[in-house]
């Protein structure tokens, strides 16, 4: 027998079992050896999917606890709920002040026009001795849009006179070799200015005189700004035909506004005459019909004196 062999039977032989290494705790990643799994509350620091699962599937592990994203979504609410409410009060606060100082409803009224309606308005203006009905219609207490009354005022037809009219007294200026910005900024002013003091004595006219009347400022600013239109084909006509043409439509346009002025105003400050259908003489009434030829004679006077100086 070996020796080997004998040795081997009067021991007992011991069993080899592989050899622990301790591995470092940075190679697995964990701050304790004996945690089971990975804290991944620090991946916050690190960006989304910095930390990956210890799967190895490459998903990437959940950011924050439930217990924060259950108290940070109520928070979060409240506060856009608080900024609704307060986007909502403002919005609120400044349609009440801009309402206030700048009628806004009203105006779109006094914008509801159609082509139809612009034609037509223009052929009264021009033509206003072949008209009848004078009368403004009413649907329940409440005028009627001017694309469905001609007699209604409006303010696009004023508007877009005034402005046509600045640009046309360019345009004249440019012709004469005397344009300037200033010049054209004080035409423009000027025109301004004089409607301005036109409304107020008005307004003042008819508290001075107690007049009850449903002629408002918007009413005043729309008849009153008609008057462009017959400048702009007076200026128009002086720069094709000279001094003659200028005069002969402007003259024209002068009588027709003139005639317009006091058939639509007669229905709004002689309100009580003219729905008795017989003069009243009284002295209340004397002042209404001197007020009322005082506003249509100062129409022709200023389409002159916003006009002569352009046309040479």
């Amino acid at each position: 027998m070996h020796p080997a062999g004998s040795a081997a039977a009067g021991t007992p032989r011991q069993r080899k079992w592989p050899s622990k290494r301790r591995i470092p705790v940075s190679h697995l990643g964990m701050a304790d050896p004996h945690q089971l799994f990975d804290d991944t509350s620090s991946a916050q620091s690190q960006g989304y999917g910095a930390q990956r699962g210890p799967s190895g599937l490459g998903y990437p592990t959940a950011s924050a606890s439930p217990q924060a994203a259950f108290l940070a979504d109520p928070v979060s609410n409240m506060a856009m709920a608080y900024g609704s409410s307060l986007a909502a009060q403002g919005k609120e606060l400044v349609d009440k002040n801009i309402d206030r100082f700048i009628p806004v409803t009203k105006l779109k009224y006094y914008f509801a026009v159609d082509t139809l309606y612009v034609g037509k308005k223009l052929g009264l203006l021009f033509f206003p001795y072949l008209h009848q009905d004078w009368e403004v219609q009413y649907q329940q207490d409440t005028p009627v849009a001017p694309r469905f009354d001609v007699n209604a005022p409006d303010l696009y037809i004023p508007a877009m006179a005034f402005i046509t009219y600045v640009l046309v007294a360019g345009l004249a200026l440019g012709t004469q070799d005397r344009f300037s910005p200033d010049l054209l900024g004080l035409q423009a002013s000027s025109a301004l200015a004089w409607l301005t003091l036109e409304v107020l004595a008005i307004l003042l006219s008819l508290y001075l005189i107690t007049v009850n009347t449903d002629l408002t400022t918007i009413d005043l600013v729309a008849f009153l700004g008609y008057k462009y239109v017959g400048m702009i084909g007076g200026i128009l006509m002086g720069l094709l035909f000279g001094k003659i043409g200028y005069y002969l439509v402007l003259g024209w346009c002068c009588m027709s506004i003139f005639v317009f002025m006091i058939r639509t105003l007669r229905l709004k400050i002689l309100a009580e005459a003219a729905a008795e259908g017989v003069p009243v003489r009284g002295a209340r009434n004397q002042l209404r019909m001197y007020l009322t030829m005082a506003v249509a004679a100062a129409q022709p006077l200023l389409m002159y004196w916003l006009t002569f100086h352009l046309v040479r």
